[in-house]
């Protein structure tokens, strides 16, 4: 897949030059990421994970448009994750589609020992309380100690297990069912940790 890759875009350019030789060198150009192939090249050790696989259906002049809306989790379990959705006719291209969008918005998560009842100091939690919200659901993740674990539900735990993050308390709000909104609630709460509080 990388390797008849042609870079459309500046930053693709510039990895594909090795001028660019890893992800965080990449996120801090401030140029936008838009191709997954910089993902590929510079994180290979990525995963990927499929939350949720439903049908949407569009009323169209010639009737009903069934399509199917996938959303992805991908990341490395070592700080870096990114949410993404995708929609196609055929479950297969939609799959594909939400994972490369996930790797578009993929982030790097500031990890670090928050909890008042640890202070190790291993980037096994995050920093601070953050909170996160999409549509109705508003996600709060707590630093934890060390082996508490994830108390967090499925499509929760999912996002944070593939961030990176071991021991995190959360706390929703809102229509969790929504497994979009949920998975984004995260993503945004964990976005929150790159802004560190003064």
């Amino acid at each position: 897949m990388t390797e008849d890759w042609v870079p459309r875009t500046r930053l693709g350019k510039l990895v594909a030059e090795g001028k660019i030789k890893t992800i965080d060198e990449a996120l801090a150009s401030g140029l936008p990421l838009k191709e997954p192939e910089i993902v590929d090249i510079l994180l290979p050790d990525l995963e990927d994970e499929v939350l949720e696989i439903s049908m949407v259906q569009r009323m169209t002049d010639s009737g009903r448009r069934t399509k199917f809306r996938v959303t992805a989790v991908v990341g490395n379990r070592d700080g870096y994750v990114g949410v993404g959705v995708g929609k196609a006719s055929q479950v297969a291209p939609a799959i594909q589609k939400a994972i490369n969008n996930a790797k578009i918005n993929i982030f790097k998560v500031n990890r670090g020992c928050g909890s008042w009842e640890c202070g190790c100091g291993e980037p096994h939690s995050i920093p601070f309380k953050v909170t996160g919200s999409a549509g109705s659901v508003r996600v709060t993740l707590i630093p934890g100690p060390r082996g508490l674990g994830i108390v967090a539900g499925k499509v929760a735990k999912k996002v944070l297990e593939l961030a990176g993050v071991k021991d995190v308390w959360t706390f929703t709000r809102g229509q969790t069912k929504t497994t979009i909104n949920f998975a984004k609630a995260t993503y945004e709460a964990l976005k929150q940790t790159m802004f560190v509080k003064r």
